[in-house]
């Protein structure tokens, strides 16, 4: 029936992939298997630990380099519906991602002080580059979520692996950007004097930095704020890593925040998996909305994935400008992530 194609078979009812294409049957019927790849890390276990909540996830592995069984005994004292597994090492990376509807990468090293995101690029890449190889042979039809910074580079780098192996699809892959969104919201709440959950606005573009554009003109409801403290809101927004990092001393970064923003963001993508009417939710794709092809806009998810990107939201003046100088600091970045993929051939 499967023309020789290797079979899995899944725990959760009415599950077969192939290592070729995964066959979704009966999604409004069955749980999901999803991957936390740097399950040990900062982000990792929290992350996990939002995951084993979900009922919607029947099998969650995790994976690490180091540390990772012991996360993964913990977790399986806790009361959930999930089986939980720990995987070690790079020779357990493909067993770990093998028929995932869902990987989550957040393997990688955190920003330091002083450090550039050129250089964190040098050495995440790498670090992502192997994990994503792993998917194109053992999981081609997962939904790649890419937590690993700097996600600007990192995900035009992710494309070109999964392209070369013939299974990219950009409907599938994603630069997890939630983080600038929950931010915005807080700050903006924070100012209002209302719930963090009460606020709605479009924070577009990249995940650095001046790439960062919280669309303040589109906020719900209106931020009534003189021109000088919504500018002071934006970088707030725009480097709130630095604002952790420089909080902890330079012992760490945003993990909690991070964790909270992933979490978000994959229990969307899940309502789409199971086809439920999702929530709109920004994310860094491929994309032809601006000159920069690859860009974080609004986007809406069904069972393939991206179900439509919605686009840019409407610009006021000074929005417009900081669009175009975002624009060609993303292009820098995405040629960076591409040419790496491509000097390793």
């Amino acid at each position: 029936m499967f023309g020789g194609r290797t079979k899995c078979l899944f725990l959760a009812k009415n599950y077969l992939c192939s290592h070729r294409s995964p066959i979704r049957c009966h999604l409004q019927l069955r749980n999901f298997r999803v991957a936390v790849i740097g399950a040990s890390g900062g982000i990792g276990q929290p992350l996990s630990l939002l995951m084993m909540k979900d009922h919607r996830i029947k099998d969650l592995r995790l994976h690490d380099v180091q540390g990772v069984k012991g996360v993964a005994a913990d977790l399986s004292h806790v009361s959930a519906p999930a089986s939980v597994r720990g995987m070690q090492g790079p020779e357990e990376i493909e067993k770990a991602v093998e028929c995932c509807d869902v990987v989550v990468i957040t393997a990688g090293l955190a920003r330091k002080p002083g450090m550039t995101r050129e250089q964190l690029f040098e050495v995440n890449g790498n670090i992502v580059m192997a994990t994503v190889t792993a998917i194109a042979k053992k999981s081609p039809g997962a939904m790649v979520v890419i937590v690993t910074n700097p996600v600007n580079a990192i995900v035009p780098m992710a494309a070109e692996v999964l392209r070369q192996h013939k299974v990219y699809d950009p409907k599938r892959l994603f630069g997890v950007t939630t983080l600038d969104c929950v931010r915005a919201e807080r700050f903006i709440g924070d100012y209002l004097k209302i719930s963090p959950t009460k606020v709605k606005i479009p924070v577009i573009g990249g995940h650095a930095g001046t790439t960062i554009l919280p669309i303040m003109s589109q906020c719900q409801p209106p931020l009534n704020a003189s021109q000088e403290c919504i500018e002071s809101m934006i970088k707030r927004i725009q480097n709130g890593g630095e604002e952790i990092i420089k909080a902890k001393e330079g012992k760490g970064s945003a993990t909690l925040s991070m964790a909270f923003a992933a979490h978000r963001f994959v229990d969307v993508l899940l309502k789409g998996l199971k086809g439920e009417k999702t929530p709109l939710e920004c994310a860094y794709v491929e994309s032809n909305v601006t000159d920069a092809c690859f860009f974080a806009t609004p986007l809406s998810f069904n069972k393939n994935g991206i179900a439509k990107n919605h686009g840019l939201p409407c610009l006021d003046k000074s929005e417009k400008e900081a669009l175009k100088s975002a624009v060609k600091q993303l292009q820098q970045s995405i040629e960076l992530g591409i040419n790496h993929v491509k000097c390793k051939k």
